[in-house]
């Protein structure tokens, strides 16, 4: 099991997982997923204390394997069990009318898919600011809250300006999920400060840049695009071209390395890390290829050392060399709304 450096108090009802099990992998794009292997793998790790999920309502049969998963726990373990898993879904709506009867359809969805009364966490996206409809969307489902369909409200890769707006609204939210890594350090900028004054929890996704940030990569020329297999391994190479290029990603996992060397543990782990123990991040996701692949006992090592000051020196003279993301594409979940 895990330590209990591992839990987060996410709310006085919630303890979570700081690792949280990222199930965009079985929405395609990753390799074929068994789904009989999948719900085994799924208890699997909840088994290990990696009990938190991340999801969504279009990552592909996501929420009907946690409905499976929660099914399959009960009938080993009682109903009891099923009160140490925290499964946090996405509701990403096309722009259009935000009536209480479609967002409260689209909760209902998600509660039947994932076989659960009440939803831990609903996070929020929007593609198009221009359409001011998602505050009717979200005052909808903070009404919601209050009737017990959902516990907490989050969001999903909203900027700091429309988060602002949210507050000066009275809308409970209590966290937003975005990108944030050892390479794309935006948040930092005005994400951070604004969520540490008001509140406002982090989960990060990225964070290993879809496996990039591993030693499978360290003194490997750069890939083609035949050898980025996966959909996450495309996206974030287009992160490491526009901040730096390969060259100079070879020298942070090179940085990476040493320090990984150092504590005894991994690249990716360093990775992890280092953005755990960033202000106002409650957890990091890690995907999960479920049934394909599995890091259990080498993401357990992630609670097992800290950097220090020397680390952080290694790593912050190759970022200096960089591109400031920042100026580049713009704050958090900016690369969606171009």
């Amino acid at each position: 099991m895990l330590p209990p450096e591992s839990r987060y108090p996410f709310a006085p009802d919630l303890p979570i997982c700081r690792l949280l099990n990222g199930l965009w992998q079985v929405s395609g794009g990753h390799g074929r997923i068994d789904p009989v292997a999948a719900v085994t793998e799924m208890v699997g790790y909840h088994d290990a204390g990696f009990t938190t999920w991340d999801l969504a309502d279009h990552y592909g049969p996501a929420e009907e394997f946690i409905g499976a998963f929660r099914r399959q726990l009960a009938a080993r373990s009682g109903l009891q069990a099923l009160e140490q898993v925290q499964a946090f879904t996405k509701w990403v709506p096309a722009p259009g009318p935000m009536t209480r009867q479609i967002v409260e359809r689209a909760v209902d969805v998600s509660r039947r898919r994932m076989d659960t009364e009440t939803l831990d966490l609903l996070q929020f996206h929007w593609w198009d600011y221009r359409d001011a409809r998602y505050l009717e969307a979200l005052e909808h489902l903070a009404a919601l809250r209050a009737t017990g369909k959902l516990r907490h409200l989050g969001l999903t890769n909203f900027d700091t300006q429309r988060l602002e707006i949210m507050k000066r609204q009275g809308l409970p939210i209590v966290s937003n999920q975005v990108q944030y890594s050892l390479l794309d350090r935006r948040p930092e900028v005005a994400m951070v400060p604004f969520c540490q004054e008001q509140g406002i929890v982090l989960f990060t996704y990225g964070t290993l840049l879809g496996g990039l940030l591993s030693e499978r990569y360290l003194g490997r020329p750069e890939p083609g695009p035949r050898d980025l297999t996966t959909a996450s391994l495309r996206k974030y190479k287009q992160m490491i071209d526009a901040w730096g290029g390969w060259p100079l990603f070879q020298e942070l996992l090179q940085a990476a390395n040493q320090i990984a060397s150092r504590h005894g543990v991994s690249i990716a782990n360093v990775a992890a890390r280092a953005i755990l123990d960033q202000p106002a991040v409650a957890g990091v996701i890690v995907g999960t290829r479920l049934g394909v692949a599995e890091h259990r006992a080498e993401n357990a090592r992630v609670f097992s050392f800290h950097l220090d000051p020397e680390d952080w020196a290694r790593l912050d003279a190759v970022h200096a060399r960089s591109r400031d993301l920042f100026k580049l594409i713009g704050d958090c979940g900016d690369e969606y709304r171009r």
